[in-house]
This record gives C-alpha cells, structure tokens and sequence, in this order.
C-alpha cells in the first residue's frame, strides 16, 4: 500500500465534498481555459483523482451506487465495480452492505484486469465472499469487436438529457458500428424502478451500519452530562458531519 485516498464521508457523496479532511479536487481544469476547481466525482474521488493525476498507476474504491465509476468517468480514467462477492469486503466500513462492492481503479481497461485478478478470490473472513475461479481477466481482453452484438436499452434514452450527452451517445454507438460490432436496441423495462429501489435499500441499510457508532464499543465518544441517550447524541454530533446524519 502506497498511501490513504481522501473519499467522501461513509462514502456518502458523489462529488467528494463530505470528507472532514475537505473536498477532493480533480487534477482535470476546463477546456475553455477555466480554472476553476472541478469535482472528481465521488465517493471515490480520491482515488480517481490519484489515478486521473498519475500519482499512482492505479487505486482502490468501493461502489454502492456508482462510486467507482462515476468517479472514474468523471476524471477519464477505468473503474470496474465487480460481482457482488467476486471482491473481499473485509475491513470495509460498510455503509450498504447488500449493494457494497470494492473494485479496481486505473487508467486502462488492462490494468484494472490486472489489479481485478489479484484483487479477487475466496476471503472466509467475508461471509458473502464467492468461493469460484478466478478468471484470467487480462488475457481474454480483446479490441476486435467484429461479430459481437451489444445492445443499447432503449430505456436509458430519458427525456431531459442535455442535446451534447446525447450527441456523445451516439457518437459512441456510431464507434462501435465501426468496429465491427452489430448494434440492436433492447429493452430493460424495470430500469424506471432501479433509483427507487437502492433509495430504499441503501438509506434503511446505512441507517442500521451507522448506529454501531454510538460511542459505547468503539471509536468516538463524547463526554456529556444528562445519561446515556445525552451522550449517544453528544458522540453522533461530534463524530458525524451532515451528509451521514449528524445528531441522529
């Protein structure tokens, strides 16, 4: 291990803007000359920006609900969130743990193979650890796209997306064409209720994560007068900032 990445605070973020150490700034700047700070995207912004900078060839992350690859995307670099269970989650501060996935991240598709093949593998200290083969990942990589069939769901085509992201779609869908792949359009017809769902399950499961911190078995603990109920509120306040719930 190289060294600790900034990310956003129980990885609750997406900008990287939660940490207590203070946001995370990419190492990109604007196109029009700007130079404003831009947003690594999060919560594993540290890491994408580490990687983004070349301070490191490549990092680790973990990705709830995009927080490897949007971080990623948003700094130009690779990010993969595996298999739930291809990865050990051991050592992990969870925040939910049926949607929890660490992975690799990099700047090619090559090197997080690479780092996806050492990161994988049984851990009989993580009970949802998948105990199968670790495929050769880096060796079956290919660029020959000639004969393959990729389908684009029809349902991620949404009204309200800005005319330049669309533009940017079909300019990758057009590349695919060119490459040899055949494109067909398909249908995902739950994808509507997918943003619904994890806003069920990722807040009720970080809810029941986040309430071991209460300042009686481990970490923090505030001193206040008033009883027990007094100092959890005392220990939560002081521990916690406002994105994962201060007080509470």
């Amino acid at each position: 291990m190289l060294g600790k990445l900034n990310m956003d605070e129980f990885a609750m973020g997406s900008s990287n803007e939660t940490s207590t150490y203070g946001p995370v700034i990419s190492p990109w700047r604007r196109s029009d000359g700007g130079n404003a700070p831009l947003a690594p995207g999060g919560s594993s912004g540290g890491s994408s920006a580490a990687v983004a900078a070349r301070i490191a060839p490549a990092a680790t992350g973990t990705d709830t609900g995009g927080s490897i690859r949007q971080p990623a995307a948003f700094t130009g670099i690779c990010g993969i969130k595996p298999t739930y269970g291809r990865c050990s989650r051991w050592g992990i501060v969870s925040f939910a743990s049926s949607l929890d996935q660490a992975g690799p991240m990099a700047r090619t598709v090559r090197d997080c193979a690479i780092m996806l093949e050492a990161m994988a593998g049984f851990d009989p200290k993580d009970s949802t650890s998948l105990n199968l083969p670790v495929p050769k990942w880096e060796a079956g990589l290919s660029s020959d796209l000639k004969g393959k069939r990729i389908g684009i769901p029809k349902e991620y085509r949404i009204d309200g997306v800005p005319a330049e992201i669309g533009a940017l779609w079909d300019r990758g869908i057009e590349w695919l064409r060119d490459a040899g792949a055949e494109v067909v359009e398909i249908s995902l017809p739950h994808t509507q209720y997918a943003l619904p769902t994890y806003y069920i399950i990722a807040p009720a499961e970080a809810s029941s994560n986040l309430a071991r911190y209460d300042g009686v078995r481990y970490g923090l603990r505030a001193e206040s007068e008033g009883g027990l109920d007094a100092m959890y509120a005392a220990t939560r306040a002081e521990g916690f900032g406002r994105r994962s719930g201060a007080g509470s």
